[in-house]
């Protein structure tokens, strides 16, 4: 994260579905409202203006995102897959009696937004670092706070998510969660990555779940996205947002499991990588809780 500064990556994904919506076929991915809210929250934060939204809907922004593609394939539709099965995962959880939703490095997603409403019984709560939180809270603000829905504005890279959360007077350490962690930890250091799942076992309760994403390692042990990889590396760099964790598909279980976790490819609903990324659906260990 660039010191100080909003995401860069965090504008680029919320710019990103406002361009999906424009694009033929993907109403049929996208979550409903998604869209519609994304762009109310860009304009009202101050992120972007409205002249620049209006120009993310257009057919040109939809080709340049398809001639994008040519480096990163699929990588386009991936973000409005990925946005779909976190959200089919938060619902599926919900289904099951999960009372507290987090989502950590929210940029300007707007799934707590738009669910809270529909789900008043449920707390959701989003962490992201302080920069993007703030514009953030700014546009929740304009747009219509929900009562149970908790802005918190945290660099998980400085304080310990078990720390942030003990400050939370509505975090029940021991309620059912669904955690949301989408397009997050391949820019956190390796023990970093190790250190938030723990985490994430210690302040949830029984029956709890992850779903992330990540990009799988190479040969190399560094982020793998194909043919461009060393251009993409050195260009999330420049930016201030390098990639730094990434780990091979097969390894995931054993990495999983001394955190707290276990891995369940059929909650995931696919096995299939979209453009850069696996998404990952896994399970708490409940023994750690006995």
């Amino acid at each position: 994260m660039r010191k100080g500064k909003p995401s860069i990556t965090a504008r680029k994904v919320a710019l990103s579905i406002v361009t999906l919506g424009a694009k033929a076929g993907m109403d049929r991915v996208l979550p409903r409202g998604i869209v519609q809210a994304t762009e109310r929250l860009l304009v009202a934060s101050g992120v972007v203006g409205a002249r620049t939204v209006r120009w993310a809907r257009s057919q040109r922004a939809v080709a340049i995102y398809e001639a994008f593609d040519s480096i990163l394939p699929g990588q386009f539709e991936a973000f409005a897959h990925r946005k779909a099965l976190c959200e089919r995962q938060v619902r599926d959880a919900l289904d099951l009696g999960t009372t507290q939703v987090l989502v950590l490095g929210a940029g300007y997603d707007t799934l707590g937004w738009r669910l809270a409403p529909e789900f008043p019984d449920v707390n959701f709560f989003e962490i992201d670092h302080p920069a993007t939180a703030r514009l953030k809270a700014k546009g929740i603000a304009a747009m219509g706070e929900r009562d149970n829905l908790c802005l918190i504005a945290e660099d998980l890279g400085k304080r310990n998510l078990v720390d942030v959360l003990k400050n939370s007077v509505s975090w029940d350490q021991k309620a059912r969660t669904i955690i949301v962690a989408e397009g997050l930890v391949m820019y956190l250091p390796a023990d970093a990555v190790q250190g938030l799942f723990r985490q994430c076992a210690v302040v949830t309760g029984v029956g709890s779940r992850i779903a992330f994403s990540y990009i799988p390692a190479g040969t190399d042990g560094r982020p793998d996205v194909g043919r461009w990889s060393g251009l993409m590396l050195w260009g999330q760099k420049m930016i201030g947002e390098p990639w730094l964790w990434s780990i091979r598909p097969e390894e995931l279980d054993a990495f999983l499991q001394p955190l707290g976790w276990t891995n369940a490819p059929t909650l995931a609903g696919t096995t299939v990588k979209h453009g850069v990324e696996f998404y990952v659906v896994a399970t708490k260990d409940n023994s750690r809780d006995e």
